[in-house]
């Protein structure tokens, strides 16, 4: 008997390779998984420009930063966005202002799906190899009430639908990793969140980067998680006595192997 439904996730026709540089861009969600990839070594760029929760604000991201790595991951957040009454341009952070200062507007699934499209345009400009993996983050907002939570959701799922189907922007190099329904129908319990009952806990991120690995990590990027999680889990060692003989042949011999895994990876950088 199977007690619990299993998200099936196919295997992408790119890989990712040990320590790549990779460009995340979106909600919240997109920081967690972020730190997961600066924590395993791969040179990762988060959120240059701060979180961007909707399609508009990711677009403005991807306008004002000039590098583009071969990987890119684009995290929706929701499909509500704020104009600055005085100006009518959607801003990407209040900045703590009043919020009378503006009004918030509800994208359609057309608009999500056309900033998108400019996204993606932009990247395959600078990069035509540029790899593009869309997720929709599990993290529902509470001051939109749950059902509008929902109905965005929906409508940035249904953007995302569009876009992987659109032949003209070949898809074959647009991807979407289904984190929303690993959490909503895999998981499906209130355990897999934190205190605030709204976003994912520590294990259930833990769980995502598992999935994510099996899904987009090539062999190559998968042996060397094995090779570094001891070397990690060393260097973070708290020693009851740093100054003793056994604390620095412990470290010399972490050391040398940090050296082994200099020369067998050639982007790795401690």
């Amino acid at each position: 008997m199977e007690f619990r439904t299993i998200v099936d996730i196919p295997k992408l026709a790119f890989q990712i390779e040990p320590c790549e540089e990779i460009l995340l861009v979106g909600s919240c969600f997109a920081d967690s998984i972020g730190q997961r990839f600066k924590d395993e070594k791969f040179h990762a760029t988060v959120n240059p420009f701060g979180v961007m929760y909707n399609p508009a604000s990711i677009l403005h991201t991807i306008e004002r930063y000039q590098g583009c790595p071969r990987i890119v991951f684009l995290t929706l957040g929701t499909n509500h966005v704020y104009r600055l009454k005085e100006t009518g341009e959607i801003v990407d952070n209040c900045e703590k202002r009043s919020a009378a200062l503006f009004q918030e507007e509800i994208l359609t699934v057309e608009k999500c799906a056309d900033y998108l499209r400019k996204t993606i345009d932009i990247l395959r400009e600078r990069r035509p190899d540029v790899q593009i993996v869309v997720t929709v983050s599990p993290i529902r907002y509470r001051k939109y009430g749950y059902h509008e939570s929902q109905l965005s959701k929906a409508t940035l799922l249904l953007a995302v639908s569009h876009l992987t189907s659109d032949i003209l922007h070949h898809p074959s190099s647009i991807y979407y990793f289904p984190a929303y329904e690993i959490v909503n129908d895999e998981l499906r319990d209130y355990r897999f969140y934190a205190a605030d009952m709204l976003h994912p806990s520590e294990q259930t991120v833990d769980y995502i980067w598992e999935r994510l690995v099996e899904a987009c990590f090539s062999p190559s990027a998968k042996g060397f998680l094995q090779e570094w999680q001891p070397v990690k889990q060393a260097l973070h060692h708290k020693p009851f006595h740093p100054d003793s003989e056994e604390y620095k042949a412990f470290m010399d011999k972490t050391m040398l192997k940090v050296e082994d895994l200099r020369k067998k990876y050639s982007n790795f950088v401690l």
